[in-house]
């Protein structure tokens, strides 16, 4: 019998979204990362994770070259393919130098807002046995929430990482996580303790 887990999801830490040199870099996102120190309390959390024994999983955005997957009505997504961003098989799509990829991580690749529509994630966790997902990632308003409800509703238990997470503005990071905590809980990434759930 296969003993419940947690996993760690790294949500949309790549390089179009959170990387300097980025299309996002240089705006609003971009120094929200760089302000909240985005980038090294992620990673920071990875490592924790992974001395925790706690699977760790990556989440990004990204379409096919032709933008077959992407929303022409979307006002999240349509401009992406004039923009060139969140193209598969380019830099833009990879997840941030920073960060620690391994072996054996949870790799999920989404079209939409949420990592559990029309995604692979949903069969990897229940592969693995996840019970509990820690999460962080940008953006607070988008991915974080969506990942949120989305895991709430299928029964999962939800912890945020306040800290590794950004929004445009830090009133709409707050705005968002205030929004959220009817369904998880809040952590920092200094304040977690990554663990299994009990067995029990």
């Amino acid at each position: 019998m296969q003993l419940p887990r947690s996993i760690y999801l790294v949500l949309d830490m790549e390089n179009d979204l959170v990387h300097d040199d980025g299309p996002s870099g240089k705006g609003p996102m971009g120094e929200q990362v760089r302000e909240r120190n985005v980038i090294a309390r992620t990673a920071e959390a990875i490592k924790k994770a992974r001395q925790a024994g706690i699977l760790v999983g990556f989440v990004r955005v990204g379409f096919s070259p032709e933008y077959q997957e992407c929303p022409a009505a979307s006002p999240v997504f349509s401009g992406a393919p004039k923009g060139g961003m969140f193209k598969l098989g380019t830099w833009g799509t990879e997840i941030h130098p920073d960060l620690e990829q391994q072996p054996g991580d949870i790799h999920v690749v989404k079209h939409r807002v949420s990592p559990f529509y029309s995604t692979t994630l949903q069969a990897q966790l229940r592969a693995q046995g996840v019970e509990r997902i820690y999460c962080s990632g940008v953006s607070t308003q988008a991915v974080v929430q969506a990942t949120v409800r989305d895991a709430h509703d299928r029964d999962y238990e939800v912890i945020v990482l306040e800290d590794a997470c950004a929004a445009h503005s830090a009133e709409e990071h707050a705005n968002s996580i205030q929004s959220i905590t009817r369904f998880c809980l809040i952590e920092t990434t200094d304040s977690v303790k990554f663990m299994n759930p009990s067995a029990g």
